[in-house]
Order: C-alpha cells, then structure tokens, then sequence
C-alpha cells in the first residue's frame, strides 16, 4: 500500500479565501493523501479494487482553525449577516462559486426532545445546495466549461442552479420518467436536460466528463465515492444544530448513498476534535427497505453492497448500491442502519405535516426511522435531544400536481356537511 503523499498540481485553484484545506485523504486507508488539486472524482486510485471504490475526503490544517469559529460571542467569529456556507470557510475547501445563501436552515421542535432540521428551506428546496456549493467551486477551481450530473431531482435542480449562478453550463442526466416539474426546474436554470435509462446514466456521464471536460458532480464509480468536496458542505448541517442544541443524544438521516450521513457525522466528528462538542451523537441511517444497500452491507461487514431494489415511492433516496462513507459513519458513531418502508415513510410525513412541515416521502425517512426504532426498542431512550434530517420539499414528490380538488357545491347545507367530514366543530 503506497502511504505517501502523491505529486499533483496543488497551485490550480489556489484559494482566495479562508479556506484550511490541505488535501484529499482515502477512506480505504487514511495514511493515503493527495493534493488537493486536481480534484478525484473517481474514488481513491491508490486503494479501490474491482468490486468496492474508497471515496476521498477532505483533510484540513485543524490545528490552525481559530477557536472562536463556532462560537458567535467571539469577535473573530465570523458576522451575524454572514450569508450562506462562506460563515464556515475555514473547515470547508475553497468556495469559488458564488453562494445562494444556503445554509441557516431552521431546528423545529415537535415535541418530546425531538427536533426537525428541515433542509427544504435552502435556495433549490434541498440540502443539495450545501453539496454543490462545494462541488460547483471545485469545477471553477479546476477551470472546467462546466457540470455534468446524475440525478433523480433535487441534486440535478442544485446543480444547475448553482452552475447558473456560477456561470457555467450544466448537463443533467435525469431518469425517463423524473416528474414534469423536475424537468421544468432544471430547465429554468438553462441545463441541458438529458432523459436516460439508469444503466446508461453512469457510463454517459463518464464519456461526457472525459471527452468534453464537464466536471462531474455526482457518482461515476461502481460501488458509490461521488465527489470529494460534496459532502464537506453537509457538516455545516452539524455545525448549524450544534449552534442550537448542542450535541444530540441521535441524528437520523434519510440515507441513499450515505454522503449527507457521512457529513453529518464528519461535523459533529470535527467539533469533538476541536473541543467544541462533548461527544458524537449515534447517527442513524434511515433507508427505503424496497433496497436498504448500506443495512446489507453493515450486516455482512462489507465495505459496500449491492442489492436488488423493489418498489418504492421514495425515489430520492432508493439505491442499488451504498458507498463505504455511509458504512463509516454509521460504525464509528455507534449507530445502526434503518430500513424503512413506504407506509412508515407516509405516516411520517402526515405526522410532520400536522407540524406545518411539508416534506418529500424521502424526506420522512428520518422521523420515520426514529418511530420504527422507538417501538422495536420502547426502553431504549436517548440522553438528550434527537434530531431528524428532512432533506427537501413536498414540491419534489412525484405525482405533485397531477390531481386537483374537486368544485365544491358553495350552497351552506353542503358546506357545513364538508366540514363535519372533515371534523371542524359547526355547532
């Protein structure tokens, strides 16, 4: 195994701002770095194998983090009016696309020491935002035309929302069947919209990545790395509940191919080394169980897994195959892996909805992992407050918008019986 730090170019992007990136590391053996530039986006050359792919993180010079970062009484710290990601710059690679102000997403409390952190509030409705904040600068840093990306939804809608902003082309390479109104977000950014069989999207978008030079900003390997500087952004979603709740007991994430869960983790991970947080919280990957690849995996201690995947409406997060920083995350904080179904997922997002938060099915995995695990484990009470994750909008559902309410008859006999229906007092 090569442990040496790989020659590269380090000076292409160089930083203009706050950033204490220094490198990329391997999952699949942390002695293992490269530079920082050029970006590796196909996985880890030095540690993969035929049949699993090591992602890459980001490594950080942690010791020159100023210890006033996270804390907003100090001076240093960075303004109140601070918008977006750039407030984190310090523990974040260089951010050298403009922001949209993601980012400072609300923690709702809906009772008994649970909280909501609802990411359908950031500029596209998801917390991909935080992700391509990240992945759409390293393609401004590496001086490409533009992106190209694989996505069901919301990671092609920020994507392109954030390439627009950024000044470069997008290419989304979207299922034949994404809802209308997918396709019309997507397009309102100006992205090429290109609707492929899933088997064809991967392949395609290495070809366009390698014969075109678009920046890949999603997944090209066979079992799931995605891209280096992608799930740097989710740790802000750490930072931002710690600057609330501090460290909760539990956060349960709505999992496809674990990057948002590894950067959550990763967040509270790094508070803890810099003596900002007191512990990790056990963090909780909730997936469709019509597949649930990182549940195979953990459980047959692999790396990664693939798996046959039946039917779900949870399309945003339904994988055939996990990645190995879902696996990371989920052993080294002590966690387990969720599978849920669609009518665990429904009954969430009703309940959430009864909360005035309006959330893809997806979306409710979260609170629904935390219900399943509630009543397999009626005893087993978390030491603190739990956090669920809801990633996007209700918006994002397929279906959205295909049914209409039926004409009410406006006489007041038949208005009044609509109500008692419903359950409104009349009397």
């Amino acid at each position: 195994m090569d442990t040496t730090t790989h020659d590269g170019d380090a000076t292409a992007g160089s930083p203009t701002d706050d950033s204490l990136a220094t490198a990329q590391r391997s999952l699949g053996d942390r002695s293992v770095t490269f530079p920082l530039w050029p970006v590796l986006t196909a996985g880890c050359p030095a540690t993969g194998a035929a049949e699993v792919s090591y992602p890459l993180e980001v490594d950080y010079a942690y010791d020159r983090a100023h210890p006033g970062l996270f804390d907003p009484r100090s001076g240093s710290s960075p303004s109140p009016r601070s918008q977006g990601l750039e407030r984190f710059a310090p523990l974040l690679p260089p951010l050298h696309a403009p922001g949209l102000a993601e980012g400072r997403t609300p923690l709702v409390g809906i009772g008994d020491g649970v909280y909501v952190k609802d990411e359908s509030r950031n500029p596209t409705w998801s917390h991909k935002d935080r992700l391509n904040r990240c992945t759409v600068s390293a393609a401004v840093g590496s001086g490409a035309q533009g992106v190209v990306v694989a996505s069901s939804g919301n990671h092609g809608a920020s994507a392109a929302a954030y390439a627009a902003r950024a000044g470069l082309k997008c290419v989304v390479l979207t299922a034949v069947d994404a809802p209308p109104a997918i396709v019309s977000f997507l397009q309102a950014y100006d992205a090429v919209v290109l609707p492929v069989p899933p088997e064809e999207s991967w392949p395609l978008l290495r070809k366009l990545s390698d014969r075109l030079g678009l920046h890949p900003v999603s997944n090209s390997t066979p079992t799931h790395t995605g891209h280096p500087f992608g799930p740097e952004g989710y740790k802000t979603i750490a930072y931002e509940i710690h600057e609330e709740v501090g460290a909760p007991a539990a956060v349960f994430v709505p999992t496809g191919y674990g990057e948002l869960l590894f950067g959550v983790w990763k967040g509270f991970s790094e508070l803890r080394r810099l003596g900002v947080a007191h512990r990790i919280p056990r963090i909780f990957a909730c997936e469709p169980a019509a597949g649930a690849p990182l549940a195979a995996a953990l459980r047959q201690n692999l790396p990664a897994a693939q798996v046959r995947v039946g039917p779900t409406d949870a399309y945003a997060i339904s994988c055939s195959v996990s990645g190995y920083r879902g696996a990371v995350a989920v052993r080294e904080s002590g966690g387990e892996a969720l599978p849920v179904d669609d009518a665990a997922m429904r009954a969430a997002q009703r309940e959430l909805a009864r909360q005035g938060l309006w959330v893809e099915l997806s979306s409710a995995a979260g609170l629904a992992g935390l219900r399943a695990h509630g009543a397999r484990r009626p005893t087993a009470g978390f030491d603190g407050p739990v956090v669920c994750v809801s990633t996007s909008s209700g918006f994002k559902d397929r279906g959205m918008g295909a049914r209409s309410a039926e004409p009410a008859d406006p006489g007041w006999d038949a208005v009044v019986r609509r109500l008692k229906a419903a359950g409104v007092d009349t009397a």
